[in-house]
């Protein structure tokens, strides 16, 4: 039993320490040191209980290969977001304890949101990690864009209980045409039901629209360059991953159960996907900023996901779960990057990332194989994503559909390798080398060897996700 819920078990008493720790005052370096051997004791909970399997509470609590997938993505996400920072720099040091206590809390309500089995349960998991990093956005410190936090705080909550509402709008929906808010049952009911129901589909619609805040996906996306640029640049790390993470799949156990999709949801998404990679890369181009650049490519990327998810195929499905991992990496080794070079935990632009490698060799490199990542070029995982998604819709016969992810494709090439040429040209404005501790310098090299790793060898990446979408939807009696 204690088995089943290792990872959650873990979390949670990680979230309580830190709370006790609040009520004292430690060091940054010794809060550092617990939070990620605590977020590392996760991860190793996480691939002890991968094999994990079982029902709970009242079939609202499923432990099976997609939990389990789910709980390690999670975990290993978070350990990497941690690692990322040898600090918090951009974070009030009194508030430095309360700041891990928000991002346990948040991760352990997304772990247990892999797991949760029920649509309320779901919104109760996704609850408790949004108000976590609601909180946490205006812990920056004070500085030059200290009111800009308080309004992406405040944007980011109103948004948020926005989304929830009309997400729970949907569930009512579909709780008065099936009368259940199971996902098994909802399994066997929704396939037969959706193409007789219109009010099925706009409750689904509905549902979806609470995921597409949490993705940024366009028109639910406005929140993500002041948050981005407004909260401090851990907090940025840590939105732009984990909670995406999640979204991404809560989206694919609505998809999976939901079956082949009736053709005018099918177009609502594709149309979202086409609407959202057009307007992130298109804002993209004309940003200095490099983090509100960063947020408009996680707009366009949103919408590349989403030409997997269109799919309703399970190829779809494994490669949109593939996608969203990729990206993670990819997004921790550009802010890797933002940290180190903002060492008052302030927003950079391209002029601080001129000449970066004759500052910082690992820097400079991170970035590229970051950048070059996210523009889909290969061998990197971003560029193997992408192919997969599109070779699904292809297969699938959504031509036209992949032909404008591709324009948008070409079109973010542009600012990516700005990105690249501005690390490798141009004299730095300061001739100061970036200091890097060991730790901290070895964790560059890492991001490299994953982000191309996984994309030269996807193949068992596959199998694991390709099982694991088999068992999206819990299918108990």
């Amino acid at each position: 039993m204690i088995m089943h819920f290792l990872p959650e078990f873990v979390l949670a008493a990680m979230t309580l320490i830190f709370f006790f720790l609040s009520l004292g005052t430690r060091s940054v370096d010794t809060l550092r040191g617990i939070a990620l051997t605590g977020a590392l004791l996760a991860v190793i909970a996480s691939v002890l209980a991968f094999d994990a399997s079982g029902v709970f509470f009242f079939n609202a609590y499923s432990v099976e290969p997609f939990s389990q997938t789910a709980k390690t993505v999670l975990t290993l996400g978070f350990f990497f977001v941690l690692a990322m920072s040898p600090g918090l720099l951009g974070v009030k040091e009194r508030l430095n304890a309360e700041y891990y206590f928000f991002l346990f809390l948040s991760t352990f309500g997304l772990v247990m949101l892999s797991s949760a089995a029920e649509f309320l349960t779901l919104v109760l998991c996704l609850e408790i990690s949004s108000f976590s990093v609601y909180v946490i956005i205006p812990f920056r410190r004070k500085g030059k864009g200290y009111r800009a936090q308080i309004e992406a705080a405040l944007k980011y909550m109103l948004f948020g209980a926005l989304a929830t509402g009309i997400t729970l709008y949907g569930i009512s929906y579909v709780y008065g045409i099936t009368q259940t808010t199971y996902l098994n049952e909802l399994a066997s009911a929704v396939p037969g039901l959706i193409g007789e129901k219109p009010l099925l589909t706009v409750g689904f619609a509905l549902i979806l629209c609470g995921i597409f805040f949490k993705l940024a996906l366009f028109p639910m996306h406005f929140w993500a360059p002041d948050v981005y640029q407004g909260g401090a640049n851990e907090t940025t790390t840590f939105v732009a991953t984990i909670p995406k993470v999640g979204a991404t799949l809560l989206l694919i156990r609505l998809a999976v159960l939901i079956g082949q999709p009736p053709a005018v949801l099918t177009a609502i998404i594709s149309i979202l996907a086409v609407l959202s990679m057009s307007v992130g890369n298109l804002s993209a181009l004309v940003q200095d900023d490099v983090k509100r650049l960063l947020a408009y490519s996680s707009i366009a990327h949103a919408g590349y996901l989403m030409v997997g998810v269109a799919t309703g195929s399970l190829g779809g499905f494994s490669g949109a779960l593939y996608y969203i991992v990729a990206y993670l990496f990819l997004n921790v080794a550009c802010f890797y990057v933002i940290y180190h070079l903002a060492p008052l935990g302030n927003n950079i632009g391209f002029s601080d990332i001129r000449g970066l490698y004759r500052r910082s060799p690992v820097l400079a490199a991170t970035l590229a194989v970051g950048a070059i990542g996210l523009a889909g070029i290969p061998p990197t995982a971003g560029f193997m994503g992408k192919l997969l998604v599109f070779l699904a819709a292809v297969d699938k016969g959504m031509v036209p559909l992949v032909i404008f992810a591709v324009i948008n494709a070409g079109i973010s090439a542009y600012f990516y390798l700005k990105l690249i040429r501005a690390a490798y040209t141009g004299e730095p404005e300061t001739a100061q080398p970036v200091h890097l501790a060991a730790f901290s310098k070895s964790l560059g090299p890492v991001l490299i060897l994953i982000i191309l790793g996984i994309g030269i060898f996807p193949k068992w990446l596959m199998a694991i996700f390709d099982l694991a979408v088999t068992h999206a939807v819990p299918l108990y009696s």
